[in-house]
């Protein structure tokens, strides 16, 4: 990046209602750094407790996600690496909070989180508070030690349709993109 594209780079971010980006390998104490920083930033803006508390459950549960999700193995030119970084975004825009998350998955994991992602979209705000329940007494925990309630809880915290799209990279992994929005 030439020096001159920093002020574009600023610009853009700017023009786009950013406050806050990160990109890199996810740990729990940057989740505590990220917190910390947007309660700062949404204390600036005046945010009502309660958009705040909602915003903030969105983001502990796409970190979690992020967290337990993110290593994905790559076997281009018969190197074998883990790609574990991935992207976060937080705009303010009018009123709305909009978290955008983007990070690798293996291609055989697609279809699964597809098939998740449709059927949280496809149900209201009382269906989702009954999956939860369901989930929470029924289901037991992943080898990972999740519940699988994360994109619920999402859904239900946002109170919006979850937007995604997976780019295909090769022919083992593609980037999946989160977009959540906090009315």
């Amino acid at each position: 990046m030439a020096v001159t594209e920093v002020y574009e780079f600023y610009q853009r971010m700017e023009d786009e209602r950013i406050i806050l980006s990160f990109k890199g390998e996810f740990t729990a104490e940057l989740l505590t750094s990220f917190l910390n920083i947007l309660e700062s930033k949404m204390i600036e803006l005046r945010i009502d407790s309660s958009k705040k508390k909602r915003v903030f459950n969105v983001l502990i549960e796409c970190f979690q996600n992020l967290y337990h999700h993110i290593a994905i193995t790559d076997y281009n030119d018969d190197v074998l690496e883990i790609k574990k970084s991935a992207l976060v975004i937080v705009k303010h825009y009018e009123g709305d909070f909009i978290v955008r998350t983007g990070n690798y998955i293996e291609n055989i994991k697609i279809n699964d989180l597809r098939r998740k992602l449709a059927m949280v979209n496809s149900l209201d705000s009382d269906e989702l508070r009954g999956l939860y329940q369901m989930k929470l007494a029924n289901d037991p925990r992943t080898d990972k030690g999740t519940a699988g309630l994360g994109l619920i809880d999402i859904a239900r915290k946002s109170k919006s349709k979850l937007n995604y799209e997976f780019i295909e990279i090769d022919e083992f992994s593609s980037f999946f993109c989160l977009k959540v929005i906090i009315e």
